[in-house]
């Protein structure tokens, strides 16, 4: 009997429906801004959570009871079912996975590999039967204990090894299954102190090993994204790929800034000291952005919680800097979300993606808004107007002798001007509030 047994697959009944297993906001075939809803948001759900998370947390273990738990290869295919079940339910476009969540651990990378290049298989032929496809693939380099001091940036080279041909069985297993993107997150790329750390090494090693990772898409002819994920504090103390000025100072040092994007998360924007606006924001003004996985923190929380979105202004003014941006071309809005550890039932799973993806469309519907409005870009514009005038222009051509002969010449003496935040947070919320 299937896990997910007496539950309807979800459709769209509209904001004033009672039913509970029905979308209120998201009509994947509603035209908006030129695309249907399912073409701007490109939903994704997360294996990892979904279907490999146990429900453990720092203080106790598993509280989920899957017919799927287990380390064999029967295991894994009972898993798919429910994961296929599921998408079926949920209709979303798209999956994600590592390798990890999809097959049994064993100790060598031969076993790995077959195990994995066996389930792929299986997913292709699911793949096939319910059209649902893959947003991006990833390798997990972090779970097992081989990968403590890091991956790419580990101090033995035998682990460098071992992680780059677990990347590449991932990479093939994603071209085969025809990945949109190909994920790399460095969850122990980093340090616990320096004490131990030659950080110009370990920089190299992350470099080579990205480069190794962009030659081999070209030489398999993967038509995907290569995307990296920042990740800050969690789980090692000292990342290298903190947030995206930092990953894109990195690329640009090893001058791979044109063949690799990012794939961003509100959870670990906030645990970056950032809010997920900010971060799409510069993504997008660097030609950067690529994916989005769409969670939340705890805020009274220090840790990356991975909780549903529930917030729709929060999630307006992400999906508004993706608009300005142009949207998603291979990316999407992958749900890196899980149930919380008292959640157990098979209803929670499907609801709390359900509740997400309404979110997201009223996120989306809102964005489209405020574009629409036009006020919120038209003050940006007026704020820096002056230099788009001769004095802008002079600005950016004086030398620093120039302009003081300039200020002292004219008398210039600036006046400061005000930046109108509380009538720019009201004008949102106006907008926003719109039914």
């Amino acid at each position: 009997m299937s896990f997910f047994a007496n539950i309807p697959d979800i459709a769209f009944e509209g904001p004033e429906t009672d039913n509970e297993f029905a979308y209120r906001h998201y009509n994947p075939d509603e035209v908006i801004a030129g695309k249907t809803m399912a073409e701007h948001l490109r939903f994704a759900v997360a294996y990892w959570h979904s279907f490999a998370w146990e429900g453990g947390d720092p203080f106790g273990g598993r509280t989920f009871d899957r017919p799927w738990f287990g380390d064999t290869m029967d295991h894994a295919k009972i898993k798919a079912d429910a994961a296929f079940d599921l998408f079926r339910i949920l209709g979303q476009p798209f999956f994600c996975f590592h390798d990890a969540d999809v097959r049994p651990e064993r100790d060598s990378y031969a076993e790995n590999t077959a195990n994995l290049e066996e389930i792929t298989d299986y997913f292709g032929e699911k793949m096939e039967a319910t059209g649902t496809k893959l947003l991006w693939g990833t390798a997990n380099l972090f779970s097992h204990r081989r990968f403590m001091s890091g991956a790419a940036t580990n101090p033995d080279p035998n682990v460098f090894a071992y992680a780059a041909a677990t990347i590449k069985a991932n990479m093939d297993a994603t071209h085969k299954l025809g990945g949109q993107n190909y994920v790399l997150w460095g969850g122990r790329e980093g340090y616990e102190t320096l004490l131990n750390t030659n950080l110009g090494r370990e920089a190299d090693q992350m470099a080579r090993m990205l480069s190794l990772v962009v030659d081999y898409k070209h030489k398999i002819g993967f038509e995907g994204t290569i995307l990296v994920e920042p990740k800050p504090q969690e789980p090692t103390k000292h990342q290298y790929d903190f947030d995206v000025a930092i990953c894109y100072g990195f690329l640009k040092r090893y001058g791979l800034e044109n063949d690799v994007k990012l794939n961003l998360e509100q959870g670990h924007a906030i645990l970056a000291g950032h809010s997920f606006e900010h971060e799409v924001a510069l993504a997008s003004s660097l030609g950067m952005l690529g994916s989005i996985d769409m969670n939340r923190n705890d805020y009274q929380s220090g840790w990356d919680t991975d909780q549903f979105p529930n917030s729709v202004p929060e999630v307006a003014l992400i999906y508004f800097e993706i608009l300005k941006s142009g949207g998603f071309t291979t990316g999407g809005t992958n749900f890196d979300a899980k149930l919380r550890r008292q959640s157990l039932d098979a209803e929670d799973l499907v609801l709390g993606h359900v509740g997400a993806m309404d979110v997201c469309a009223r996120g989306l519907k809102a964005a489209v808004r405020l574009i629409d409005d036009g006020g919120l870009e038209a003050a940006r514009d007026a704020r820096y107007a002056s230099w788009d005038g001769p004095r802008g222009e002079a600005m950016m051509e004086l030398d620093l002798a120039g302009i003081t002969e300039m200020v002292k010449s004219e008398d210039i003496q600036p006046e400061p001007k005000s930046g109108r935040q509380e009538r720019l947070e009201n004008l949102v919320n106006r907008v926003i509030g719109q039914t």
